[in-house]
């Protein structure tokens, strides 16, 4: 086996088993901590050894098996000399499973942990992307819009909060389950937005084993609560999202925005299940919540066999219903977007300009300003627009087609 291939087991490993990896050294260990910083370590020790050893025949149990001789190797360090009958606990792990809870999945279980209700809902995200995801904490301060700095002691703190306040690794029980969902759908959906457009400049611009995990885990916890509109709607959401995958970069790795994507390559299954979603919880006659909405204005644009078919009065009232529920800068901006649609470029420019203090950090404020200068003719101001969208952009893809639009200007 090549060089280049042990690297693409080790990043396949990576992707697959660091939650497995993570979510079994919690459950043995209790300690978060201990188990993110032996996992890393056995992916350290595997970026050294399978070059000259070979990739096992079961990456995911040697990983396991090596963090455990990692966190082990550290409590004997930390432990007290006299503390030698938690060190024996630990080196037998005799003890008995603990009940699975409502799902048997052990990355579910961390989750649920990562997303206790003592920690405040942004610090419930960012654990568990960094837990469960697996992603980086520059990743995770670029999809929160802080710095890396204050996003890495926000996971220290949670972490620490975990450890001194006891919260358990379980599954809630059912009664518990509706009220502790909501932050478990947040987490899953910015897991799934990772993805769907990576922030990270050294990582694949659609990152579709974080899209895959989310939509697995959303699909889990639908089974789980089947008359809850919010989880239907987020997996709608997912599903119709994610069913633009393969259309959405070009050949030569460049960003294809929706009105130029290639309609006839979506994921025709996946749009199917999706519309069936948002018709099932409409039939229900009860409110939509905000993923249900999102859910409705990607199926009216998937319903489109051609982009001058789409109903754009019906994506701006959804927005408007949207608005009322979560008036966010980030859904205004989106919102002027489709009103550009429907009322006209200088119509929108207006809404964006009135966000420029809310997010004027934000790469796809820039962007799209960037897009509706364009429209009016506006070359000069554009050019600066996408200047600064290119500066924040992350995504390779992102830069690419940002970068080809103001080129393209005259």
């Amino acid at each position: 086996m090549s060089v280049v291939d042990v690297r693409e087991a080790i990043t396949q490993a990576h992707h697959e088993e660091w939650a497995r990896v993570v979510a079994a050294l919690t459950r043995r260990f209790g300690d978060l901590d201990i188990a993110e910083e032996a996992a890393a370590e056995a992916f350290a020790t595997a970026v050294e050894r399978w070059p000259a050893d070979g990739v096992p025949p079961n990456p995911g149990a040697w990983l396991t098996t090596t963090a455990n001789r990692k966190a082990i190797d550290r409590i004997r360090r930390e432990s007290k000399r006299g503390d030698k009958q938690k060190e024996a606990q630990m080196l037998s792990d005799d003890d008995p499973p603990e009940p699975l809870g409502a799902i048997d999945d052990e990355r579910l279980r961390l989750i649920f942990t990562c997303c206790h209700p003592a920690l405040a809902m942004e610090t419930r995200v960012a654990l568990t992307l960094r837990m469960v995801g697996g992603l980086t904490v520059p990743e995770i301060a670029r999809a929160f819009l802080v710095q890396e700095t204050a996003m890495g002691q926000r996971i220290t703190r949670a972490k620490a909060k975990i450890k001194a306040a006891r919260i358990p690794y379980r599954v809630p029980s059912a009664e518990d389950l509706p009220a502790r969902v909501s932050g478990v759908l947040a987490v899953l959906y910015l897991v799934f937005n990772e993805g769907y457009l990576a922030t990270g400049p050294d990582t694949d611009p659609v990152r579709h084993d974080l899209t895959a995990e989310a939509i697995r885990l959303t699909r889990l916890i639908r089974a789980l609560m089947p008359d809850d509109g919010e989880v239907a709607g987020l997996l709608a959401l997912m599903l119709l999202t994610e069913a633009r995958r393969t259309a959405r970069v070009s050949t030569s790795g460049e960003l294809v925005t929706l009105d130029e994507q290639d309609r006839g390559a979506w994921d025709a299954g996946m749009v199917a299940e999706g519309h069936g979603l948002v018709r099932e919880r409409l039939a229900t006659g009860v409110a939509p919540g905000p993923y249900q909405i999102l859910a409705a204005i990607n199926a009216v644009h998937t319903s489109a066999r051609d982009v001058r078919d789409t109903d754009w009065s019906q994506v701006v009232a959804l927005y408007d219903q949207l608005v009322r529920l979560d008036p966010s800068p980030i859904i205004a901006l989106n919102r002027a977007i489709a009103v550009a649609e429907l009322d006209g470029p200088e119509v929108a420019l207006a809404t964006v300009d009135r966000l420029e203090d809310k997010l004027a950090d934000y790469h796809a404020y820039h962007a799209t300003r960037a897009d509706l200068l364009r429209r009016l003719g506006r070359s000069q101001k554009a050019r600066a627009a996408y200047d600064k969208a290119i500066e924040l952009a992350g995504n390779t893809a992102e830069t690419a087609y940002l970068t080809r639009r103001r080129d393209q200007l005259g």
